[in-house]
């Protein structure tokens, strides 16, 4: 990690200096804010902690418990998640923390002795088949501590303002304030005026309802019990995560962190008609014999129950992600996470595609409000995040019914296996891919840089960091502070590069702040095709040795090699299948491709910036 250019640090660089709202921060909730953020689950966590990275902007987060989550009920962090996580700072950490998912066991109906399950085959995990990180299962409880921690630490300063309930809002059609929040603050009635709300405020959202917006969806028949419990069993695969079908019903179990804990989710089968959801009253005791029914000839002898519920399948996506109800105009008020889409908890993606929204959201926000962007650019956040949550419900309803199948409707005992695999990265989140608009370039050059789908994440690749030979992941240098990133990939003698790095100058320079650093608002980095030792440092553009801080010291880490050596085996020009011409790959601050285009048409990058950006005043 890079510091010191402000000024000598001593302290936990981690912890960056406090600027704008977060010098003297009011410790009571203003009449007036920005952006008011409703409920600090996934998705508005990592909201605050994004837009604690824009600390001009008047950012607070109401919660109505009275702390911090203790015992969260999502469990699942898929690849694309920890990605976020490196983004943000803590990636290293949580991975430690948590439970990695190395394989997935599957159990049957023993054929000669149907009443007991047999092992049927074990799958490795597609976490590392598909990416440099792995898929976790930690509690919702402590990705959220982290993210709280990375608000804190951000130059915003922003923490969470616990104990105050959204009880409704009204937008106005003008006001530099124009939402009106209700609000209960400690038990006193209080009006909030917000230029932009985010409701982050759970499946039964007052935000959502408040907008008129709609659920829209069906509850499936079929009930399951869950349980986070500590027990001592002879079950083999304790701590290794299984689907189990059985005769008496179907068990999704997955170890937890810490090495002891597991989750078990039970078949309770199908739900009664006219039931009126009196299943969720099933007790404790029920869910525990029903799982020892289905686990025969093996047992588990439950000593402690962290958490346990009762649910049914539910699967729905609201009828729209913000208010504009009509294309002329502008949204105030978004929907993010459970508040817009819900599904079942066995595919592990309510945590994950909540956090998604957030970060989308977050960084368009940071345009708008500190004047980089027009106010047009909201708008892509529905447009955008909307297909992605119909596609995991869609997802999630086949993953549901294959689960919840009785063995007399299984001919292949070996097809969940081979689902699971197959469809390994929708899952792990790497199938989003977003379609042009003003933040992704319609008439970008794919064939340049075939390895960037054009609108998915970039997917990072190691080289080799020209300045002192050691050996990184392009992509991991890429933090979750609202810049867009610039990649050129160099031609074999450099000299387009050199000319394309001349010529944008002007260009990035229209877009930054005079009082900002060089790089305030695009972090530009080159990657020649030469071995690192191959390569001086000094003699690359200036472009790409920029002087920041207030002693203008000199940036040593955007300049890179590709050619293999002894500690990088893979060229990224090879990996991600670039030209060899030179090519450059914008990406936005949300880690996604946005533009593809070659080394000799600055003219095409101008207007790609000149559709999203708006000149720095």
């Amino acid at each position: 990690m890079q510091f010191h250019h402000h000024g000598y640090v001593s302290h936990d660089p981690r912890v960056l200096p406090a600027e704008g709202t977060g010098l003297d921060r009011p410790d009571d909730l203003p009449d007036e804010v920005d952006v008011l953020i409703v409920g600090s689950g996934p998705a508005g966590m990592l909201l605050a902690a994004q837009m604690s990275q824009f600390p001009s902007v008047v950012t607070r987060i109401i919660e109505k418990r009275d702390g911090r989550l203790v015992l969260g009920q999502a469990d699942g962090i898929q690849p694309r998640s920890v990605e976020t996580f490196q983004a943000f700072g803590f990636a290293p950490r949580i991975v430690a923390e948590a439970y990695n998912i190395g394989w997935m066991n599957f159990w049957g109906p023993d054929p000669e002795h149907p009443e007991n399950i047999v092992r049927t085959s074990r799958t490795e995990d597609y976490g590392l088949k598909i990416s440099e990180f792995p898929h976790l299962i930690v509690n919702q409880a402590r990705v959220l501590d982290y993210f709280a921690e990375a608000a804190l630490n951000g130059p915003g300063r922003i923490v969470p303002d616990y104990g105050v309930e959204f009880t409704g809002l009204t937008v106005h059609e003008t006001g530099e304030h124009p939402v009106e929040v209700r609000v209960n603050d400690h038990g006193t009635e209080r009006t909030i005026r917000a230029k932009y709300v985010a409701g982050c405020d759970g499946a039964r959202s007052g935000v959502r309802e408040a907008i008129g917006r709609k659920h829209v969806g069906v509850m499936a028949a079929h009930a399951w019990g869950v349980m986070d419990a500590l027990v001592n069993t002879d079950f083999p695969d304790w701590r290794i995560k299984c689907a189990i079908n059985a005769e008496a019903g179907n068990i999704l179990h997955i170890p937890r962190e810490g090495g002891y804990l597991s989750r078990m989710y039970i078949d309770l089968g199908e739900v009664a008609e006219g039931d009126n959801h009196q299943v969720r009253s099933t007790p404790l005791e029920t869910v525990i014999r029903r799982a020892n029914e289905i686990l025969h000839p093996y047992a588990i002898d439950v000593k402690e129950v962290a958490w346990h519920s009762v649910y049914e399948v539910g699967h729905r996506v609201t009828d729209g992600f913000d208010d504009a109800l009509d294309a002329d105009r502008h949204p105030r008020v978004f929907l993010t996470g459970d508040a817009c889409h819900t599904h079942s908890a066995k595919a592990g993606q309510g945590m994950n595609v909540s956090m998604q929204d957030g970060f989308n959201l977050g960084w368009k926000l940071g345009h708008v409000l500190t004047g980089r962007a027009p106010q047009e650019l909201l708008s892509t956040y529905a447009a955008e995040r909307r297909p992605v949550a119909q596609q995991l419900i869609d997802f999630d309803r086949e993953w549901s019914s294959l689960m919840a199948r009785k063995p007399e409707e299984i001919s292949d005992p070996q097809d969940l296996a081979t689902y699971y695999l197959a469809t390994a990265e929708f899952p792990s989140g790497f199938m989003t891919q977003y379609g042009p608009s003003m933040i992704i370039d319609g008439s970008s050059r794919q064939e340049l840089a075939a390895g960037f789908p054009l609108g998915k994440r970039f997917k990072s690749a190691e080289v080799t960091r020209v300045g002192d030979g050691n050996v990184v992941h392009l992509g991991h240098h890429a933090k979750a502070d609202g810049r867009w990133r610039v990649y050129a990939f160099a031609d074999a003698d450099a000299v387009k590069l050199s000319s394309w790095a001349e010529s944008v100058e002007p260009l990035f320079a229209r877009y930054t702040p005079k009082d900002g650093d060089v790089d305030a608002v695009f972090d530009v980095k080159a990657i020649y095709q030469q071995r690192f030792d191959e390569r001086e440092f000094t003699d690359a553009p200036a472009l790409f040795r920029p002087q920041t801080g207030p002693y203008g010291l000199t940036d040593w880490e955007k300049i890179y090699s590709a050619a293999p050596t002894v500690w990088c085996h893979d060229d990224i020009f090879e990996a991600r299948e670039l030209s060899r011409d030179g090519v450059v790959v914008v990406v936005r601050p949300d880690q996604y491709v946005a533009a593809i285009l070659p080394l000799d048409d600055v003219d095409e990058l101008a207007a790609f910036f000149e559709g999203n950006l708006l000149p720095a005043s």
